[in-house]
């Protein structure tokens, strides 16, 4: 009793000294990434505790998906690198859904001042984005010439500034439109390296019955950041390792796809599993599928 009571108060003791920001958190085999959208809520509650967990679970780099009015999850970018920078957390990449022409370069500024590498697109912006609720569908309006003019126009203004842009898919990009033209297609054809390259969501692409490898081939190198996330038998989000992607197979041919970073992602839990449990169970999904 007395060993479990000492251990508990160090444990305990522990934890106020990293959430003061005494020393960082050094976790044992710390490798890949996480998307922070997946834990949006515990950040949203309480992001320092947040990253102190994602840390302890073993990841090293982020994404983030928290900005409003300049800031990151409430932060300053320079706050907000602080902090990840007190628990080992490298800023990799952000969703930035709310760009326009207008605030475009302010918030290039600040994913700059972050420290990110890669500035996102998760989804046509601008209002071109529609999302049915009734039947949870997803779509795009505007057509794929447009959109591809929008963000390569994002991607010049990036790449002057120093960092990289990417363009998120989900499954609606893969379907033709009223046009006849798949959209990710005309995205990859038409826009150039130089500015614009892509961030592939591995579930997305299995939902949209498309082929992960398939795409490599036809455009080796476009594809920097994957979102690694499964997909259980009823088609639902699932934690890494515990529904039916072949990982295996997509991870063989990662120099084809150009991947430099992944980000494990889970945009729901089911059956009463919490996130914070949930990014455990995948990086020990990726470790065993020989994700590094």
């Amino acid at each position: 009793m007395k060993n479990s009571m000492t251990k508990t108060t160090l444990k305990f003791i522990f934890l106020v000294f990293v959430l003061a920001g005494t020393f960082t958190v050094n976790a044992q085999e710390r490798f890949g990434g996480l998307a922070l959208y997946t834990v949006r809520d515990d950040m949203t509650t309480n992001a320092k505790a947040t990253l102190l967990a994602v840390a302890e679970a073993g990841y090293k780099n982020i994404e983030a998906a928290g900005y409003k009015d300049g800031k990151f999850y409430n932060m300053t970018p320079a706050d907000f690198k602080k902090l990840l920078q007190e628990f080992g957390l490298n800023p990799i990449s952000t969703h930035q859904g709310s760009v326009t022409m207008e605030n475009a370069d302010e918030m290039i500024a600040d994913v700059k001042a972050a420290g990110f590498q890669y500035f996102v697109i998760p989804v046509p912006p601008m209002g071109l984005f529609k999302f049915d609720q009734k039947t949870m569908k997803m779509s795009m309006t505007g057509g794929a010439a447009n959109l591809a003019e929008i963000i390569t126009t994002l991607g010049e203004k990036c790449q002057a500034a120093g960092i990289k842009l990417l363009y998120h898919n989900h499954d609606f990009e893969f379907q033709k439109d009223s046009d006849g033209i798949v959209p990710i297609d005309y995205l990859l054809e038409h826009c150039d390296p130089k500015y614009v390259n892509f961030q592939m969501d591995l579930y997305w692409v299995t939902k949209a019955g498309a082929d992960p490898v398939a795409y490599f081939e036809k455009y080796p190198g476009r594809f920097k950041i994957w979102h690694v996330k499964d997909m259980d038998e009823q088609g639902r989000f699932a934690p890494v390792g515990k529904g039916k992607i072949d990982f295996t197979r997509i991870l063989e041919n990662k120099k084809l796809s150009g991947m430099k970073y992944y980000m494990v992602e889970q945009d729901m839990t089911f059956d009463g599993q919490k996130p914070l449990d949930a990014i455990k169970i995948s990086h020990e999904g990726l470790r065993k599928i020989g994700f590094k």
